[in-house]
């Protein structure tokens, strides 16, 4: 009965993630394309994975409660009821990416966009890695999530870099350069969250602790 319930669960928080991969991707579409239905259409995934959410986390508490599982089975329901509360984190920053985006797109371009691009497509693949270690249980894919957030953590600051130069430049670009510095953040925290669900996928899978750059033996 457990196993049923447990199936059932991953199928959920998959679900949930799947919603909110979308709901970042297009975001980032909405604003690459100027295009204010596609930022329209990303906010109406809020309140779906908001419900889902709770609901998850219903389910993943009543199955600790009714069946006392131990082990690995348990280490399954902690990390789906810590991937659900990341996924609606996700959902929160892709919020304030489409905010930031109708600002922006309502206004003369501040400069091309070119880094910005690249960051969103790799926060996306390592959102879509992540995912894809949890639903496999592959510890080396997500080892290899958790080493790509430095990548993101470049991005960041190589596109806050430069957007201060044009603040320094122009006080007219201070507004913009703002709202675009806020999209590289939220994209910076998304990542972050990334890192989480491929740490605690390896917690799932082997019974090891690998956050904060340290890991112990597996837990029996």
């Amino acid at each position: 009965m457990l196993k049923n319930k447990l199936i059932e669960l991953r199928e959920s928080i998959l679900h949930e993630a799947s919603l909110v991969e979308k709901m970042i991707e297009i975001s980032i579409q909405g604003l690459l394309e100027n295009n204010k239905q596609k930022l329209d259409d990303a906010m109406e995934y809020e309140e779906i994975i908001n419900n889902l959410e709770m609901d998850i986390e219903e389910k993943c508490i009543m199955l600790i409660a009714l069946y006392q599982p131990e082990a690995k089975d348990l280490r399954t329901i902690i990390t789906i009821l810590k991937m659900n509360s990341d996924l609606e984190r996700m959902g929160d920053m892709a919020v304030n990416i489409i905010g930031s985006s109708y600002f922006i797109i309502e206004r003369p371009p501040l400069k091309k966009l070119i880094d910005l691009p690249n960051m969103a497509k790799e926060t996306i693949k390592m959102l879509k890695n992540a995912l894809q270690s949890f639903t496999n249980e592959d510890v080396p894919l997500a080892r290899e999530v958790c080493k790509f957030d430095d990548v993101i953590d470049a991005y960041k600051d190589q596109i806050t870099r430069e957007l201060i130069t044009y603040m320094i430049a122009d006080t007219q670009n201070i507004e913009r350069a703002i709202q675009l510095t806020r999209i590289t953040q939220n994209l910076e925290r998304i990542a972050d969250l990334c890192t989480n669900i491929a740490e605690d996928t390896v917690f799932m899978t082997q019974g090891k602790v690998i956050k904060h750059n340290i890991e112990n033996q597996p837990i029996k």
